[in-house]
């Protein structure tokens, strides 16, 4: 008999992860809109402020699959919430470039440890046999957040100020961690002693292939979270926060299904569909320059990571075997947040030396490169080493 995949816990991470992705996404687009309008920060230094939370993840994340592996996941997935919520408070005394790396780069440790420790938890509830279908679900409300809370993040910030943003913020985080408080996660048996710290403790090495063709794809993401409202008002679209709507409109449509689709064993066919969507959106988003070809670039980038963001998670966990699951969770977040912030950093280089449309051509050719490394590698990487649930 199916197990239910909707029972109370479950329903309770997902709220916890919308809030808490919500809270986090409501600054993402409008701090360098801060930072460019009030504090006059050239772009190509905005870049180096962005990435500063992703250092703090790329440092925090191997370490925080090995933490949830070994410690109670729940406990570390409320304290990594608490501690992301407090770090808000700093916000509203940031007023200088340094304030803001320091800033972020704090953010970012408890970021990760909160990323990695939600999805393991979620993991733990799911059902194995609708694996990809939950994390497909589960995701989805981070990814709604990812659209929702970037676009009222600008409509906040234009009609009021970056401290009444900074305390929707808050407000968020705090509802996110009484959710968490709620959840009640299964009893892992008790470990006899700690497993010996080794290099695949912290990344899972033989998903290093996938890892590698992962961060091209993330690339374009770190494009788009942080110069996407920029480009649009560059091409004289002002509303251009509705960029993040049609994303997630893309993106929800279509990452259920696709874990659907994962879960009846047609992966590869999926990853092929999500990439060429890729593709094509931004070339899209390159090339043409009316408010409609924003919009339909956006949805058509959203079809292609609402797809991917699923299939490429089951991949990881699939090479994992349970005492790992946090290891593999923390290696698949790793990809996206190197990947991003090489496409914040690469990103500012190449509008200031190009301009916003040659940045997204040049993505859209590293997509195709991505593509092509999948399917005449990564997927036999994957075959050869992944495990039967």
């Amino acid at each position: 008999m199916e197990k239910k995949l909707w029972n109370r816990d479950f329903i309770i991470a997902c709220i916890a992860n919308f809030f808490i992705a919500s809270s986090f996404y409501l600054l993402m687009p409008t701090i360098p809109i801060y930072l460019s309008e009030q504090l006059h920060v050239p772009h190509s230094e905005i870049g180096i402020v962005l990435s500063s939370y992703v250092i703090a993840l790329l440092l925090i994340r191997p370490f925080s699959g090995y933490m949830v592996d070994v410690y109670p996941r729940k406990l570390l997935f409320l304290f990594g919430a608490g501690m992301f919520v407090l770090t808000y408070v700093g916000y509203y005394f940031a007023a200088s470039v340094a304030f803001f790396f320091i800033l972020r780069f704090i953010h970012g440790l408890f970021w990760g440890l909160t990323a990695v420790s939600a999805n393991t938890v979620a993991i733990d509830i799911i059902p194995s046999e609708r694996r990809a279908e939950g994390i497909g679900y589960f995701g989805v409300n981070m990814n709604i957040a990812m659209a929702i809370a970037p676009f009222l993040a600008v409509k906040i910030y234009d009609h009021f100020d970056f401290n009444v943003l900074v305390s929707a913020a808050l407000f968020m985080g705090t509802l996110a961690v009484i959710a968490i408080g709620l959840i009640r996660v299964p009893k892992r048996p008790k470990m006899e002693q700690k497993p010996p710290i080794s290099l695949d403790r912290f990344i899972l090495v033989k998903a290093l292939p996938i890892f590698f063709n992962q961060l091209f794809f993330a690339f374009g993401y770190g494009t788009l979270v942080a110069y996407a409202v920029l480009y649009g008002k560059n091409i004289g679209i002002n509303n251009s926060g509705v960029f993040f709507l049609f994303i997630a409109l893309g993106i929800v449509l279509t990452r259920i299904t696709s874990g659907k689709l994962v879960d009846r064993g047609y992966l590869h066919q999926v990853m092929l569909f999500s990439t060429s969507s890729l593709v094509l959106g931004f070339f899209c988003f390159s090339v043409f320059h009316t408010i409609y070809a924003f919009c339909f670039a956006a949805f058509i980038l959203g079809i292609g990571y609402g797809t991917l963001f699923p299939s490429l998670q089951i991949m990881y966990v699939n090479m994992a075997p349970a005492s790992q699951r946090g290891t593999a969770n923390s290696t698949y977040l790793t990809g996206f947040d190197l990947g991003i912030g090489i496409g914040m950093l690469l990103g500012a280089y190449l509008e200031d030396h190009f301009g916003f449309e040659n940045m997204y051509l040049i993505t859209a050719g590293l997509c195709f490169v991505a593509l092509l490394l999948y399917w005449f590698h990564s997927k036999k990487v994957y075959e050869q080493n992944k495990l039967i649930s």
